[in-house]
Parts: structure tokens; C-alpha cells; sequence
């Protein structure tokens, strides 16, 4: 019986179709560093592994294992951007931001092919994205979108699809329009976390699993880090928990907020070549969004049911399969082979957060749904930053990131009414 972690429900596909998945061991005690990293998901992988690469002594260390957190157990999905669209960005931003974080999700998108091919990791990529509406009254932006796209953003792979084509992509008629996005694509996550944490240990980086971060201070000219398996002292520290921060930084902790997403695995769909015969990846036009795909041997990998509380629902698959039939009815019976959950970090404008919480100490996360390809990326950022560079980290800095209203007590309590909310408007 496989190890399960005590974040996230569900033994998940992505871990039953990895059989190689190393482990490293607990922290043996304590340690100094020149940087340690506080995370063991994408974001503070990539940055240990480029750190260690250029002779920096890095220390990593996750209170699970790595990919326990939304790293290993999200939709695959790149996306294209930020989770904003670029011409609503550029509403709020100005024009010449909207094109600098635009052109910073491109090129956290090709960081992460170029790295999995430089490193022989097969990430099982596959082609394409279709982002559907499921309100007519929303055909407008999407057709203004594809022409702002290409005329304004230099970006010429979005087409607008009329209700025909977009039934005959989806495999349904439960979607009114929508739009093609052929130059980004989904991807299996856990295989590139497993790829990477390889890729950082053969780099040299110190790397330890199961053990704990229970607090952060600053003394005298280092910061210490202490765990539940000793202390780490280092010139500066990476916090990389994105939605799984807790208790343990009060900053990051007011400005990302962790919602519960949910996944489904179906069975092999050999029965039904007409859901996605292209093996687009999919997200809808609804707030509380659903997003689903085919997996490589022809299961449909479908996310969908939110939750904001804490609580696990007692039975993902029974939630997953009732979404599912109402986009195919046919597979109102399908088996869920495999059903798991866990949390993915936000912001209120929903735009990362990167900052200095105190002296020598960076958080980045609040990746909003767009972390597969932006929390890669912005750990690269962060070594270059360590190492002196110029990096785009600072379009992240300068954005205004609020905390969530209601200080640590009601703010779960006001999420949840807000986004409830927000689900009774999607069915209206």
C-alpha cells in the first residue's frame, strides 16, 4: 500500500502511473546552507536544482514527500498567460505590463519543455487546449479575445470555434463556443516532479522529505529554520508552500489563499473515441471552472468540484461522475478508477505572489491554476535572483497583491461565502 500523505485525499493516476517515484530521507539533523528552500513542489525544486548547479550549498526540505502537494496532483494543464487574461490585464496594468507578464508565461512555458527534453523526462505532452462557454452571453469577449490575441499580443494560436466545431472537438453539445489554443498543450505533473527532484539531487542539492518547517526567524545575519528534525541556518531562504503554507509565515499566509480541487480517472475510454478524439486539454468559462483531458492510454482526467472549506467530500468519485455526465451523459456510468484531491493556492487578483517577508526570506506562490508552467519558472527566477541576476521576478514584486479580508479567523469563512457565491452565479 502506497504511502499517503496527510494533505491530500485519494491515492491519485498520476502516482499509480509513476512505479519509480524515489524517496528521499527525513533531514538527519541539523545544518547550515547558503540557501535553503521550504517546498518540495516545482517552484523550490527548480530553484535547488539551478541553484546547486552553479556550486551553491542548498538545503531542501517538504513536510511530506514531493508532489504530495499540487505539484504532483493537478490537471496538467499549462494554459496560456497568466490565469487573467493579457487584454484584461491590460485594462487594470497598462499596456507595456500586460505584455511583459504575458511574455513571462511564454517563456515559463517553453522553460518547462526545453528542461524535460534536456533531461530526457517524458512528460507525456500532448497538444492543445480548448477553453469552452458555457453562457451565450460571453461569445463576445471570447471572439474580442482571439482578435486582441493576435493583433495586440503578438500570439496568432487562437481561433474561435463556433458551436459546431467546438461539439465536434468536445465530443458535446453542452458548450455554446469556444476557442482553440494550439500552442500550449498538458502534460502528466507527476512524471516532470519526479524528473526534476532526480534532476536536482544529481546537481547536488541536499534534499530531504518528512520533515517539518515549524518556524522562520531572523538572527543576526542569517535566517534559522526550525523543523522538526533539527535547525537550518542559512544567508537566505526560499518559502515555496504556495497553498500549503498553514501557520508557518504569516505573510504569505494573508495573501494566498488554499482552495480544495478535486480529480477524477475514469477508466480506459476505448468505448468512446468521440470524447476529445483530438486529446485537447479543456477548461470552462465558469468561475468555479472545470477542466478535464485524456491521459495518453485514453482515460478522461476530469477536475471540477471545488470546495472552500476544509473538509474532504466522503466520495470524490460520486461528485466527479455527476459533473461528468451532465458535458457526456453516455458515460453517466463510467467507472472512476482513481479519485484525489488537494489545494491549489490563490490570490484575490489572482496574479502570483512574490516577496520579501522579512530580511533574506522570498515567498512565491498564488499561481491561481497556472502554476504547472509559472511555479517552474519563477523557481529558476529565484535561483537567478539568488545568484545576482537580472530576472522577471520583479514584474511579480511590483504587482499589488492584497491580503484576503478578515485577518486569520474569518478569512476561510468569507472565502466561502464569496465563492459560493460566485458557483450560484455560474448556473444562472
Amino acid at each position: 500500500m502506497p504511502w499517503q500523505s496527510p494533505i491530500s485525499p485519494g491515492y491519485s493516476w498520476y502516482e499509480a502511473t509513476v512505479p519509480d517515484r524515489p524517496e528521499f530521507p527525513q533531514m538527519p539533523g541539523s545544518r547550515k546552507a547558503d540557501v535553503a528552500v521550504i517546498g518540495g513542489g516545482y517552484t523550490g525544486l527548480q530553484a535547488a536544482y539551478n541553484l546547486a548547479r552553479q556550486g551553491v550549498d542548498v538545503t531542501l526540505i517538504d513536510a511530506c514527500r514531493f508532489g504530495d502537494g499540487a505539484s504532483g496532483r493537478n490537471g496538467g494543464q499549462f494554459g496560456t498567460g497568466q490565469r487573467a487574461w493579457a487584454d484584461e490585464t491590460e485594462e487594470t496594468l497598462g499596456r507595456e505590463r500586460a505584455q511583459a507578464l504575458f511574455d513571462m508565461a511564454e517563456n515559463a512555458k517553453r522553460h518547462v519543455l526545453d528542461f524535460a527534453a534536456e533531461h530526457a523526462i517524458d512528460i507525456e505532452f500532448m497538444p492543445g487546449q480548448l477553453s469552452v462557454g458555457h453562457k451565450k452571453s460571453l461569445e463576445k469577449d471570447y471572439r474580442d479575445h482571439v482578435e486582441a490575441m493576435a493583433s495586440r499580443f503578438g500570439y496568432p494560436h487562437l481561433s474561435f470555434m463556433e458551436r459546431e466545431e467546438t461539439a465536434s472537438r468536445l465530443g458535446s453539445t453542452r458548450y455554446h463556443f469556444g476557442i482553440r489554443d494550439a500552442g500550449t498543450g498538458h502534460i502528466h505533473p507527476m512524471k516532470l516532479l519526479v524528473g526534476l527532484a532526480r534532476q536536482a539531487a544529481l546537481a547536488g542539492a541536499n534534499l530531504f522529505e518528512r520533515t517539518k518547517a515549524e518556524k522562520i526567524e531572523r538572527k543576526g545575519s542569517a535566517v534559522v529554520i526550525t523543523t522538526d528534525r533539527g535547525t537550518i541556518t542559512a544567508d537566505r531562504v526560499l518559502v515555496a508552500c504556495n497553498a500549503y503554507i498553514g501557520n508557518l509565515e504569516p505573510v504569505s499566509a494573508s495573501h494566498v489563499m488554499p482552495i480544495r480541487s478535486f480529480i477524477g480517472a475514469t477508466e480506459v475510454l476505448s468505448a468512446h473515441p468521440n470524447v476529445l478524439p483530438g486529446g485537447e486539454s479543456v477548461d470552462d468559462s465558469r468561475f468555479v471552472v472545470r477542466y478535464f483531458r485524456k491521459s495518453k492510454d485514453g482515460r478522461l482526467l476530469f477536475g471540477g468540484r471545488e470546495a472552500y472549506t476544509a473538509d474532504n467530500p466522503r466520495d470524490i468519485s460520486t461528485h466527479i461522475r455527476r459533473q461528468i455526465s451532465e458535458i457526456y451523459p453516455e458515460l453517466g456510468n463510467v467507472q472512476i478508477t482513481h479519485g484525489w484531491g488537494g489545494s491549489v493556492g490563490i490570490t484575490m487578483p489572482r496574479t502570483p505572489f512574490c516577496r520579501e517577508v522579512m530580511p533574506g526570506v522570498t515567498s512565491i506562490g498564488g499561481y491561481s491554476g497556472h502554476g504547472v508552467m509559472l511555479s517552474n519558472y519563477c523557481g529558476k527566477l529565484y535561483a537567478d535572483l539568488a545568484l545576482g541576476k537580472e530576472t522577471e521576478l520583479d514584474l511579480l514584486k511590483a504587482l499589488k497583491i492584497p491580503a484576503f479580508p478578515g485577518g486569520a479567523r474569518f478569512r476561510s469563512p468569507l472565502l466561502f461565502l464569496a465563492l459560493s457565491w460566485y458557483a450560484l452565479r455560474d448556473k444562472l
